[in-house]
């Protein structure tokens, strides 16, 4: 019977097969994700041409197609419109045909050439990867079988499999259900893992919505980005070159008033300063308000304070209910919760003038003092010292 060219125990097989997806895994969160999609790096030509030889191979996907679907994805983030979002099509169906709604998707031909602006249109992109996308898939069954013989057959079936249940099934679904969120997106995005490894560093989901530009996908010290520690190594041996990273928020202890340079640092870090202010106002005035409410009240409370924090626009009409009737109880958490909306407010406005949302900042920091809350007028003292570099 034919063992193929390479002989292993069954261990070595299941390890070709851990490595050969994670490869594909890789090549979909540097290149398709990270170089095509975001143009958060560059890759230079030899990288860039390994990725897409390789997901020729592996999964057939096009590249035009793909970036189209996620740029689609991101414009319409968990509401109508959205290919692929749980809270529009449910987590089962995420989870059991994520790859189907890829597909259809990918028939939409006013997506594609809408949001697929900027893909490879070479001789190798339009003659082989789109014209042929099969044959890639087909012909890594035949070097499957080549090199390992009978068994080749079930390395290949994981290999095609790995994709529609990690990426399709597992990030667009568990990424947006499951999981602990740094930032307060107005989408429903989570890290559901601190630890990036199985999926390429796609498993920190909530911090790539809040910064979707940047090449890094980690931004607590305990998570860890495999996707990000490939591309330092690329780069190490100038393969690749960061383009975008999320602003690093620093404070200048120098700094006594607000300026356009403070503004400048707290819009760009928003994401920043509003889980600053979730953790030493919002949280802080909560466990206050339940230190020195009644048995009844403090119950309340503490079954609403991720409403506290969470946008309006991720609750249903029953936890809205809830969170007013929480802030009814306390005058403090509804003050500080208002000033909340306030901030973000000002983040939100697309249309007024610098100088105009510097006076809006000011006044509103003026106002946070004016308060007599020591948690709210501590966080507008901090402002003033907001300013931002890149790493």
């Amino acid at each position: 019977m034919y063992h193929g060219i390479i002989e292993l125990p069954w261990w070595g097989y299941v390890l070709v097969a851990l490595v050969l997806t994670h490869i594909t895994i890789a090549s979909v969160t540097i290149y398709l994700h990270r170089h095509q999609a975001h143009r958060s790096i560059d890759l230079h030509f030899l990288p860039a041409f390994f990725f897409r030889i390789w997901l020729w191979l592996t999964t057939g996907m096009t590249t035009k197609e793909w970036i189209a679907i996620h740029r689609k994805h991101h414009a319409f983030v968990d509401r109508e419109g959205d290919p692929h979002s749980p809270k529009i099509f449910g987590l089962a169906k995420i989870l059991m045909e994520g790859a189907e709604l890829y597909r259809e998707a990918g028939h939409d031909s006013e997506t594609i050439e809408t949001y697929g602006k900027g893909a490879p249109k070479d001789w190798l992109e339009r003659k082989v990867f789109a014209a042929h996308d099969r044959v890639g898939i087909f012909t890594m069954l035949a070097i499957d079988i080549s090199l390992f013989g009978p068994i080749g057959l079930t390395i290949w079936a994981v290999q095609m499999a790995w994709i529609p249940i990690f990426a399709a099934g597992i990030v667009n679904g568990l990424g947006h259900c499951r999981g602990y969120r740094n930032f307060e997106t107005a989408d429903a995005s989570t890290n559901f893992f601190p630890w990036g490894v199985l999926i390429g560093g796609e498993e920190l989901h909530n911090n790539h919505h809040a910064f979707e530009s940047s090449a890094r996908f980690s931004s607590k010290a305990w998570e860890f980005d495999v996707g990000w520690f490939y591309i330092r190594g690329l780069a190490a041996m100038r393969l690749a070159e960061v383009k975008k990273l999320a602003p690093v928020r620093y404070y200048d202890s120098a700094k006594a008033m607000i300026d356009l340079d403070t503004l400048s640092a707290v819009i760009s870090s928003r994401f920043y300063v509003m889980a600053d202010y979730t953790k030493h106002v919002i949280k802080q005035v909560h466990r206050e308000e339940i230190k020195n409410a009644g048995v009844a009240t403090r119950k309340l409370l503490k079954s609403t304070c991720s409403l506290l924090v969470r946008e309006e626009c991720q609750m249903d009409e029953k936890q809205r209910t809830r969170l007013k009737f929480c802030l009814q109880q306390s005058a403090a958490l509804a003050e500080v919760y208002e000033f909340r909306q306030q901030l973000q407010q000002i983040f939100s406005e697309r249309t007024a003038t610098p100088e105009r949302l510097l006076l809006q900042l000011q006044e509103w920091c003026w106002r946070a003092e004016a308060t007599g809350i020591a948690a709210l007028g501590d966080f507008a003292i901090s402002i003033k010292r907001y300013s931002v570099a890149h790493a």
